[in-house]
C-alpha cells in the first residue's frame, strides 16, 4: 500500500484525505443523532420563534378503515399573531415528519376550542415543516380506535388528544405505545414520560370577564348576569370559580368607585350537558334572560353559539343594535361572531399550548432537553388565558374565514369599537388593573374567599365548587 501512495501525484493524494474526512464525518454526524434521551418529567417550555417557509399543501385522505372518523392532512400556512418559532427548533433527522391532532367531539368549525388547537398545529406544522393530520372523533367510542391507529404508524413527532374526555384514552394507548410521544389538552396525566399535560389557568381569565360583568351589569341597572355551561367535568368548575368570584370583585370595585349602594347580582348557571348543541345553549340562556340576566357566559363550546343567537335576538327585539343583553365569548375571541352583543370573550389559548407542545416535542428528539412528558400549565403570566382586546381580532377573524365565513372585518371592527366606547373607560382599565394584580398578588380577597385559596383548591371537585358556589353568594343547584 507504501508504493501505491509514494506513486501517486500530490493532487491525488489530497483527494484522497478529503474523502476519508468526508466519510468520518458522516458517520460521526448518523451516530450522534440516534442518541435523543428517553426520561421524562415536567417542565414548562417559554421559548418563542420564527421561522418561514414558503412551501403550502392541501390534501384530504380517507379515513383508517378502524375508525368512524375524517382525516386531514395539510401544512397550509395559518396568519396568526400566536407563537412563534426559535430559530434553534427545527425537525431533527431522528424524528418523525407528522404531526396529528385528534378533535374531541365538538370538532372543527366549533369558532372556538377545536378552532384554537388547530390554529396552533397548523402554525407549528408551517414553521417548522411538518405535515399536519387532523382526525375528527364523532363520539367517544372513536377515542381509543383513533390514537390507536396513530400511534401504531410511528409516523408522529406528537399526537396531540384535544379534550379532558379523552384522558382514558390516552393514558391505555401511551401505555401501549411508551415510545410515542403525546399531548392531552386539558387532561391531567403528570406520571407518564410520554404524555405532556397542557393546562391553563382557566380561573384567572374567568376572573377577568366575571369582573367585567359585575361592573357592567351594575352600569347597565341589571339584577342578574349568567353563565351556560357545557358538560359538567371538573375542568368547568374553573371558569365557574373564577368568574363567580370576579363578579363579586367587579361589584366590590364598582361600588368603591361610584359610591353606589348596590345590591349584589344574583348569579344563574345552566349545565347543558353538551358541546355541540346550540339549540340547547339557546334555551339555556332564553330562560336565563327572563330571569333578569343582561350577560351571559360561554362555556359551552359550539353549544355557545345558541348563547349568541338568544341575545341579539333579545336585544333587536327591544330595538337595539348592540347589547344589553351581552354574551361573553370563550376560549377564542368570539366578539366578531355578533358583533355588538358580545361584550368580551375569556381567551383560552389553546394553540398556545399546542404549539409549545410541539416545540417542546422537537427539542426531545434533537436531544436539547432531557424529559418530555409532566405538565405544562398557561395562565395570564405566560400568555394562555387573556380577555380579548380590539387588537386581537385580526387573528381570530382568520379563524372564521378558515371556516368558510363570509366576513366584513372593518364593519365589524367598528360595531365593535363603538359598543366599547359606550361602556365607561374606567371600567375595561379596572379590569387591566386586576389581570396585572393576579399575576403577581393572588391573595385579593372577596366575600372573605382569597383568589389565591380558589388556585389551592384545584383540581376542583363537585363538593368543593359547591363550598365556593355558596361562599360566594351563588345558588347551589
Amino acid at each position: 500500500m507504501g508504493k501505491v501512495i509514494r506513486g501517486l501525484s500530490s493532487s491525488a493524494y489530497i483527494g484522497i484525505i478529503i474523502i476519508v474526512a468526508i466519510v468520518v464525518g458522516i458517520a460521526a454526524y448518523y451516530a450522534g443523532s440516534m442518541s435523543a434521551p428517553k426520561t421524562v418529567s415536567t417542565t414548562t417550555i417559554t421559548q418563542t420563534t420564527t421561522i418561514t417557509q414558503t412551501k403550502t399543501i392541501t390534501k384530504t385522505v380517507a379515513a383508517t378503515p378502524t375508525t368512524t372518523t375524517t382525516t386531514t392532512q395539510t401544512t397550509t400556512p395559518t396568519k396568526t399573531t400566536s407563537p412563534s418559532p426559535t430559530p434553534t427548533v427545527t425537525v431533527p433527522p431522528n424524528a418523525p415528519k407528522k404531526l396529528a391532532v385528534v378533535y374531541d367531539i365538538g370538532g372543527r368549525g366549533d369558532l372556538s376550542f377545536n378552532d384554537m388547537a388547530y390554529l396552533g398545529a397548523s402554525k407549528a406544522s408551517k414553521d417548522f415543516g411538518l405535515e399536519l393530520v387532523e382526525v375528527q372523533s364523532k363520539t367517544e367510542a372513536d377515542y381509543l380506535p383513533n390514537l390507536r391507529s396513530l400511534a401504531r404508524s410511528g409516523h408522529y413527532t406528537l399526537i396531540v388528544a384535544v379534550g379532558f374526555l379523552m384522558t382514558d384514552a390516552v393514558k391505555q394507548v401511551a401505555d401501549e405505545y411508551p415510545n410515542q410521544l403525546f399531548a392531552i389538552i386539558d387532561g391531567y396525566i403528570p406520571d407518564k414520560p410520554n404524555v405532556l399535560s397542557v393546562l391553563f389557568k382557566e380561573h384567572e381569565g374567568s376572573a377577568l370577564v366575571g369582573a367585567l360583568a359585575g361592573m357592567v351589569a351594575h352600569h347597565y341597572n341589571c339584577s342578574a348576569v349568567g353563565v351556560v355551561l357545557g358538560m359538567e367535568i371538573p375542568v368547568l368548575y374553573k371558569f365557574e370559580a373564577g368568574y363567580y368570584w370576579g363578579i363579586r370583585y367587579g361589584e366590590q370595585v364598582y361600588k368603591q368607585h361610584t359610591g353606589e349602594n348596590i345590591k349584589p347580582l344574583n348569579i344563574l348557571w345552566t349545565y347543558t350537558g353538551a358541546f355541540n348543541d346550540p339549540a340547547k345553549g339557546k334555551t339555556a340562556t332564553e330562560a336565563q334572560l327572563a330571569q333578569g340576566a343582561c350577560i351571559v357566559y360561554n362555556v359551552a363550546g359550539a353549544t355557545g353559539l345558541g348563547i349568541f343567537e338568544a341575545v341579539e335576538e333579545a336585544a333587536k327585539a327591544k330595538g337595539r343594535d348592540m347589547g344589553p343583553p351581552f354574551a361573553i365569548g370563550v376560549d377564542s375571541d368570539q366578539d366578531w361572531i355578533k358583533p355588538g352583543f358580545i361584550l368580551a370573550s375569556m381567551e383560552k389559548r389553546v394553540d398556545v399550548g399546542v404549539y409549545k407542545a410541539v416545540e417542546r416535542a422537537l427539542l426531545y428528539y434533537a436531544g436539547k432537553i432531557k424529559k418530555f412528558g409532566g405538565v405544562m400549565e398557561l395562565g395570564l403570566k405566560e400568555g394562555g388565558v387573556a380577555i380579548s382586546k380590539i387588537q386581537d381580532l385580526e387573528t381570530f377573524l382568520t379563524i372564521a374565514e378558515q371556516a368558510g365565513k363570509k366576513i366584513n372585518k372593518t364593519q365589524i371592527i367598528e360595531k365593535i369599537k363603538k359598543m366599547r366606547s359606550e361602556i365607561p373607560q374606567w371600567i375595561w382599565q379596572e379590569v387591566d388593573k386586576l389581570a396585572d394584580t393576579l399575576k403577581t398578588n393572588p391573595d385579593v380577597e372577596v366575600m372573605g374567599l382569597k383568589f389565591s385559596q380558589i388556585e389551592k383548591m384545584i383540581p376542583l371537585d363537585a363538593n368543593e365548587i359547591k363550598q365556593i358556589r355558596q361562599q360566594l353568594g351563588v345558588p347551589t343547584g
